[in-house]
């Protein structure tokens, strides 16, 4: 699996033949609105939109994971797979993938896999959100959390689909005051959890930098896997950065 880091939540993975977006956000630093609020991106991304044959969009109601040029970006693509309610608002190619049901495209299999965006009982104020598992033959078995905080998700996803190769986490420990302290994605400690919950070899973490909302880092993340002892599982890129993973 090929895997290059754009910044945010933002990826191409190369994978069975099929090139793949992850959540999609090539605008600028600035402001960004959601309802009475507002988000503040720090840097904008490495690199800019390049054709793709699928995306993978853990959801659609917030513009850190989904912003103006990346809601462009989703008409040149042929198929998006997310929510159900993303599907509801966005239409044209996207599709909604239920938890546990797959569709393959081309020789890859993508299920789609529960996501919790928050403490429990927080989805009424947060929205749907999907994390996605790749699979095939003779590929690499590879996890995208998608904006995902519960680590009970985590043990369920690794009981239901079996052996994790090479997990992509969103880390970050993103807060709002929307939830005050609490998670709305996973903290450089609980990535480091997931790891060796799923028992993947290969680590990549994205959505742990270049907005403010988010309380930890790359610096942090390093930590928290050295002090796991899984410093051998953890490739952190930066913005730009191409690596191959999952062999």
């Amino acid at each position: 699996m090929e895997m290059r880091y754009a910044g945010g939540p933002t990826a191409v993975i190369e994978l069975g033949g099929v090139r793949l977006v992850v959540d999609p956000t090539f605008d600028p630093p600035g402001e960004y609105p959601i309802g009475e609020r507002k988000l503040t991106k720090t840097a904008g991304p490495a690199f800019g939109p390049e054709p793709a044959d699928l995306v993978l969009l853990s959801h659609d109601q917030h513009p850190d994971n989904l912003d103006t040029a990346g809601r462009a970006y989703l008409e040149t693509v042929p198929l998006v797979l997310s929510t159900g309610q993303a599907a509801g608002r966005l239409g044209g190619a996207v599709r909604a993938l239920p938890n546990w049901e797959s569709v393959t495209v081309g020789a890859l299999r993508v299920t789609g896999v529960p996501a919790q965006h928050g403490p429990d009982g927080s989805e009424h104020l947060v929205g749907e959100v999907t994390g996605f598992v790749l699979s095939g033959d003779g590929l690499p078995t590879v996890y995208v959390s998608g904006d995902n905080a519960s680590l009970d998700v985590v043990r369920a996803i690794s009981a239901r689909m079996g052996a994790i190769d090479v997990a992509v986490l969103f880390a970050g420990g993103a807060r709002t005051p929307l939830l005050g302290e609490a998670n709305l994605t996973l903290s450089s400690a609980d990535a480091a959890e997931a790891a060796r919950i799923l028992g993947a070899r290969d680590v990549v973490p994205l959505h742990f930098e270049h907005w403010q909302h988010f309380t930890q880092g790359p610096d942090t993340l390093v930590q928290a896997f050295e002090r796991a002892g899984l410093s051998d599982r953890l490739r952190l890129l930066k913005p730009g950065e191409q690596i191959t993973v999952g062999g």
